[in-house]
């Protein structure tokens, strides 16, 4: 016969999955011999076994009755005593704590009998009546699923009628009506009686908690939380005490540091004559837990001595529930407690100074996308709370920002020259709407899901960004967008919030947030704990200083093509484009050239001594052509080409699938000048800088490549124009030219790539569109039906799909390692900041991941915690600890 139930002496905390996080912690606090009111534990397994088949099995009904036999011995207590009845709560308790989210019943055992007996007993009529009517409230609604608001509303008529401005004001009379209209609740429904007999009250509730594992509310906490749906919970039964016997009793919860600023200092609230879910419910405002030194100095005494004590032993900041009895302490609860980013870090590092844990403890304790809420702009929170939602999309770049919308990037630049704060609001973007996008502080499009254009760029860019919020309706004639009947115009001001999606009218205040003090300590630690370096997709200065500002270790990739879209620079491709043959294109490429040396220059410099990887032009040359009519007309007269020629080359230009076809290391093959003229301007910047002393290793890095012999054929290409500038300067200059793997092909066949790359640097985001089938333009049609139904565990383009994705990569790696041992292997798509998958590239032996310059501290912890797991540090794995 399984063992489903533990008596609390019988546990400790390291049953945390059997016993729940509730139990395990109660076990512990009673080993510890602290005041713990006695109780056992029904294990995880009887809720698995209960959810098989819906009902209590034979093995957990007979051990269910030897403890309560137990119980009552211990106690002295006895269900339907008329001299000590046995009184006892039932609580939940899940391996992983979820706060508030699944069920509980206090005072189990009062009928109308032992309610008598109790008023007797303790010689407090009003205490015994009180405590009935909260449980008959709890157990309707949790047990038969009675309206919660009924019951109140009995409450508030007999408050009104005798002008009471509390519950505390209620008579033992009233009380006694309470419970009687309570009970009348119970009979008009379809539910019956109320139960007399505690026996039947106590299965009931125990059933309710096993049914609260997935009620609607558990459930969006798991799946937010990122919590298992397999833990199944626990279920606690405990002898009562009761925080309502009086003005010498309460009850409260106290958390052994602050829980929003780390501070080291008890806090909490509490109630004087009052159950738990007083404090919790808000019915009445309960006082600070400083408050009780005064009016109970040697309970706070005690309570700060054990709040110090469970601190110690479980070695980190511990959230307790406590009741006052007649003047004596009880525990009800011990976990660790939830706390904000900025506490977590402040906590974490204080202990590590204090010498409670280690720098490995503390690095596995922080959450590292809670890291990211402290690096972007967020809204004053007071200012926030005067503000509704206007509408909301999917939270593409987190931050906060506000500004003047505008709906075209030629007016969102015009509007910024003047020097007004822009967000630029879009059906969608695309390459041509750089210029607008880069002086942008929020992006918001209608349509796209979390990896397309604008989401990828906004991300990039340190921008705020929103993307797919569906019910924004732009109108670009009219310069305005419509959300159901509100209509913003051009210059109306709107304030995004990109960790959440949502959207405001108005301006919000926002605060600037910098890695400093505690955080930049964490970092420092994680440093020195990561194998893995941790580099910045940047493609201009700006955003490369900020990744140095976060202490990124170079650059991973830098993307040419986000350097040509600046009006001046997009003249120039356009003619280069439209031109007729290899001479039309030398005036071009030669302006180009002076522009991409300066670019190239610029990065280098500022990266001084670190990596720069140089991506050469990826995208198809269409997109860098006119759209419609009037641009056609526009080019035309910056170009002095017809439109008829131009819209000719457009339609020779145009294809099907253009993510599929003319680009990469392709357009190197079509019009190898392109490629020449990019590798002269990073060899002209390189050998300029080492004139001024600064000696720099270019790091090449051809796309699309699908092949030994046409990887050996673009090599060839860029090695030329090295060998030829540096024999033209008479230097040498170290150098690489690698590949970015993004070809299923590529993948196995990478040891012959091997062959003829230095390095190789994953491109997640179209691995992963050729290896599903993907448009990953198109995915938000379907891809959250796919996540909700569970026919995907998460979005690919965020989080590295294993199985398949992450397998072609592990056949890569240990292709090329095979041809080249020291083989350097770098990641630097959408999933490169992302922390599950640097789990993954921990594993798989990745050498570097490469990301936006705000996820770069994200990555950075996410790194040190994959490295310290893949070693076996001395602490288990992360838990969620922020709130």
């Amino acid at each position: 016969m399984s063992k489903f139930i533990y008596n609390f002496s019988e546990g400790n905390k390291d049953m945390r999955d059997l016993l729940g996080g509730k139990g395990a912690n109660l076990a512990e606090m009673t080993h510890l011999g602290l005041p713990v009111p006695h109780g056992f534990t029904i294990t995880t397994e009887a809720c698995h076994a209960y959810q098989r088949t819906l009902t209590l099995s034979s093995d957990l009904l007979t051990q269910l009755d030897a403890s309560i036999t137990q119980l009552s011995q211990e106690t002295g207590k006895q269900f339907d005593s008329h001299d000590n009845t046995l009184l006892i709560s039932v609580r939940s308790g899940a391996a992983i704590s979820m706060p508030g989210m699944m069920d509980t019943i206090l005072n189990i055992g009062l009928n109308d009998q032992t309610v008598k007996a109790l008023a007797q007993t303790t010689n407090n009529e009003r205490f015994a009546y009180d405590s009935y009517r909260r449980l008959l409230a709890m157990f309707g609604n949790v047990v038969y699923g009675l309206d919660e608001a009924a019951f109140d509303q009995v409450l508030t008529d007999i408050k009104r009628k005798n002008g009471y401005a509390s519950d505390l004001e209620l008579t033992a009379e009233d009380l006694k009506q309470v419970v009687t209209e309570f009970k009348e609740i119970y009979q008009t429904s379809d539910k019956g009686k109320f139960p007399q007999d505690p026996k039947t009250q106590l299965l009931a509730a125990i059933n309710a908690v096993f049914e609260s594992w997935n009620n609607h509310r558990a459930q969006v906490y798991r799946k937010q939380n990122h919590i298992s749906e397999n833990l199944g919970t626990g279920v606690n039964v405990q002898e009562m005490v009761f925080g309502n016997a009086g003005e010498n009793s309460g009850t409260g919860v106290a958390f052994t540091r602050n829980p929003a600023t780390g501070e080291k200092a008890l806090f909490g609230e509490y109630l004087l004559n009052a159950q738990g879910e007083d404090v919790v419910s808000g019915v009445r405002t309960p006082q600070d837990v400083g408050v009780l030194k005064t009016e109970m100095p040697a309970l706070y005494d005690q309570l700060a001595e054990t709040a110090e004590k469970l601190e110690t032993h479980y070695q980190d900041m511990q959230d307790l529930e406590f009741t006052i009895e007649k003047g004596k302490m009880f525990l009800l609860q011990a976990r660790d407690g939830k706390r904000t980013a900025y506490a977590a870090v402040k906590i974490a590092v204080d202990q590590v100074n204090e010498g409670l844990i280690t720098k490995k403890q503390a690095l596995l304790r922080i959450e590292p996308d809670a890291i990211s809420t402290m690096l972007h702009p967020e809204f004053d929170k007071e200012a926030l709370a005067a503000h509704q939602i206007l509408t909301t999309g999917l939270p593409a770049s987190p931050g906060a920002a506000t500004g003047q919308v505008y709906f075209t990037a030629a007016d969102a630049k015009q509007a910024s020259e003047a020097g007004h704060p822009v967000v630029l609001l879009r059906q969608d973007t695309s390459p041509e709407d750089i210029d607008g996008m880069i002086v942008s502080q929020a992006i918001v499009t209608s349509r796209g899901g979390m990896t397309s254009h604008a989401a990828v760029v906004s991300r990039g860019m340190g921008a705020t960004g929103v993307v797919g919020a569906h019910e924004l309706n732009v109108d670009y004639r009219a310069k305005e967008a419509k959300v159901k009947q509100q209509i913003i115009h051009e210059g109306d001001w709107v304030s995004v919030n990109g960790t959440t999606g949502d959207l405001y009218l108005g301006q919000i205040k926002t605060t600037e947030v910098t890695v400093k003090g505690d955080l930049s300590v964490l970092l420092e630690w994680a440093k020195e704990y990561s194998r893995m370096g941790v580099y910045t997709n940047a493609d201009t200065p700006k955003d490369f200083q900020k990744a140095l500002d976060y202490d990124a270790d170079g650059i991973g990739l830098t993307r040419t093509e986000h350097m040509f879209f600046k009006p001046e620079r997009l003249v120039q491709m356009r003619r280069l484009i439209l031109a007729e043959d290899a001479e039309g294109r030398k005036d071009p490429l030669a302006k180009l050239l002076q522009m991409q040396q300066g670019d190239f220059y610029e990065l280098y410099k500022l990266a001084e001594h670190k990596e720069v990887t140089i991506r050469l032009l990826d995208p198809p040359l269409h997109e860098f052509l006119p759209h419609d009519e009037k641009e056609v007309a526009e080019v035309s007269e910056q170009t002095g080409i017809s439109t008829s020629k131009i819209k000719e080359r457009v339609s020779s230009l145009k294809e099907l699938n253009p993510m599929l076809g003319h680009r990469g290391d392709r357009l190197a093959v079509t019009f190898p000048d392109i490629y020449e003229m990019q590798v002269q301007a990073i060899m002209t910047a390189a050998l300029k800088l080492a004139n001024e002393g600064l000696k720099v290793a270019p790091h090449i890095m051809i796309p699309l490549t699908d092949s030994k012999i046409e990887m050996a054929w673009v090599r060839e290409l860029v090695v030329n124009q090295i060998d030829q500038a540096t024999k033209a300067a008479g230097v040498t200059l170290d150098y690489t030219v690698g590949t970015m793997m993004e070809m299923p092909r590529a993948c196995v066949t990478a040891d012959q790539v091997a062959e003829e790359s230095d390095f190789f640097s994953f491109g997640t985001n179209d691995l992963t569109q050729l290896t599903f089938g993907y448009s990953r333009d198109d995915v938000g049609s379907f891809m959250p039906e796919y996540i909700k139904k569970g026919l995907l565990p998460a979005d690919p383009f965020q989080t590295v799909d294993t199985e398949g994705v992450g397998a072609l990569m592990k056949i890569a790696i240990d292709k090329g390692r095979q041809t080249k041992p020291q083989l350097p292997i770098g990641v630097c798509g959408e999933v490169g900041g992302d922390p599950a998958s640097i789990e993954f590239f921990e594993q798989i032996g990745v050498t570097y991941v490469s990301c936006s310059p705000y996820r770069v501290p994200v990555a950075r912890l996410a790194a040190a915690q994959a490295h310290l797991r893949q070693a076996g540090a001395e602490t288990p794995a992360l838990a969620a600890k922020t709130a």
